[in-house]
């Protein structure tokens, strides 16, 4: 396992050691104490979530707030995406700046966002099927989401916006100028 830094702080790129053969092949794609050597994070993972969409779908940017809040490792099983997470810790120097980083089956990369970041990703290749480990759960009443084609967050969604399919929540979700004012920055 490689574990690339970003420059994001505690955004991870995760190269995992693939080992091939004739049968096919195999790989760790997660070692609690590699991970912690290479990023100095100790995180407990608690709940795994699994989707599957198609090209175009774009799911994002969502986060949880306080409490809440969740670190994801995330992966692509099958298909191709654009994974982005977004920076919204107050007080950090890199708020509001985002990195996107493509996922596919082939390339067996993994993303690591920690908690304090908005995240999405939009769909590549139909029938994708995205994978990822969460370190808290999941809860409604902490929800919070980033609008995806926000100006000021100027992110490459790769495909038009006529070919985007988003769901009603994430057509509303907040501006990051709207985000600022609820945290009080």
């Amino acid at each position: 396992m490689k574990v690339e830094a970003t420059q994001l702080k505690d955004c991870y790129i995760i190269h995992d050691t693939v080992f091939e053969d004739s049968r096919g092949y195999f790989f760790e794609s997660f070692n609690q104490q590699t991970f912690e050597k290479f990023t100095g994070l100790n995180v407990s993972f608690v709940q795994d979530n699994q989707s599957k969409s198609s090209k175009g779908v774009l799911r994002g940017l969502h986060f949880q707030q306080g409490e809440h809040a969740q670190a994801k490792l995330v992966r692509v099983l099958q298909g191709k995406v654009l994974d982005v997470a977004v920076d919204i810790r107050p007080g950090s120097p890199t708020f509001g700046q985002h990195i996107a980083v493509e996922l596919t089956a082939e390339n067996r990369l993994q993303f690591f966002v920690p908690r304090g970041f908005a995240h999405g990703f939009i769909v590549l290749e139909d029938d994708t099927v995205f994978f990822y480990k969460c370190d808290n759960f999941y809860n409604k009443a902490s929800e919070g989401g980033l609008m995806y084609n926000d100006a000021d967050l100027n992110i490459d969604w790769i495909l038009k916006e006529e070919e985007l399919i988003l769901s009603d929540k994430d057509r509303t979700n907040a501006t990051l100028q709207e985000l600022k004012k609820q945290l009080g920055l």
